[in-house]
């Protein structure tokens, strides 16, 4: 059972139907123990940074995430929840993210229209086990007003350009992120779900 980790934020059952299609079992859930028995973890998430973390907090379940990764458990962040998986983010204040990955969550700026929404096509970096099946340069949807300036070589997957390069896919070991949403992303984002909870 994948869990779905609900802190407050987030666009939760669009992800959970996507895994139902996929006859993947899930479940929404933000119970401590449920996460620590669940086969795989799920954060996704729309709205702002600080809130999010300052939820996961309250809750506990930013060190229930961290243990997790620590133990193996493969760990996925989408949007927002990609995000937090960094080090610290400049969104309205300066915050502390979980720190899974080096770099920081910084504004989109230059001549381009923010928030970045809709679809933009993927180009591979590093090899990467949510791309089986997957051709470079699919597109996949995106919504956000922030990017991920990563810290650390090698965890750089597929990225899009928007003026600059915006991180789309990101991992180390267990722990992946997407900055699009695979859900809303046709079928090679349901393949990368699907590669997801086959992992």
């Amino acid at each position: 059972m994948i869990a779905i980790i609900d802190y407050g934020m987030g666009n939760l059952r669009s992800v959970q139907k996507a895994l139902e299609y996929l006859d993947v079992p899930s479940k929404i859930t933000s119970d401590i123990e449920e996460i620590k028995n669940s086969s795989k973890i799920i954060i996704p998430g729309v709205g702002a940074f600080p809130d999010a973390m300052e939820n996961m907090k309250k809750m506990g379940l930013d060190i229930v995430v961290k243990e997790e990764a620590k133990k193996g458990k493969g760990i996925l962040g989408i949007c927002l929840g990609m995000q937090l998986l960094f080090e610290e983010s400049e969104e309205i204040i300066k915050c502390e993210g979980l720190g899974l990955f080096k770099g920081s969550i910084k504004k989109i700026k230059g001549n381009v229209k923010v928030p970045h929404m809709g679809w933009n096509n993927l180009i591979f970096e590093e090899d990467c086990r949510l791309l089986y099946g997957v051709k470079e340069g699919s597109y996949v949807y995106f919504v956000h007003s922030y990017y991920a300036e990563i810290g650390q070589e090698k965890i750089l997957n597929a990225y899009t350009l928007y003026d600059r390069k915006i991180p789309g896919i990101v991992s180390k070991d267990n722990v992946f992120g997407m900055q699009f949403h695979p859900e809303k992303s046709g079928d090679c984002g349901i393949k990368m779900l699907k590669n997801f909870g086959e992992l």
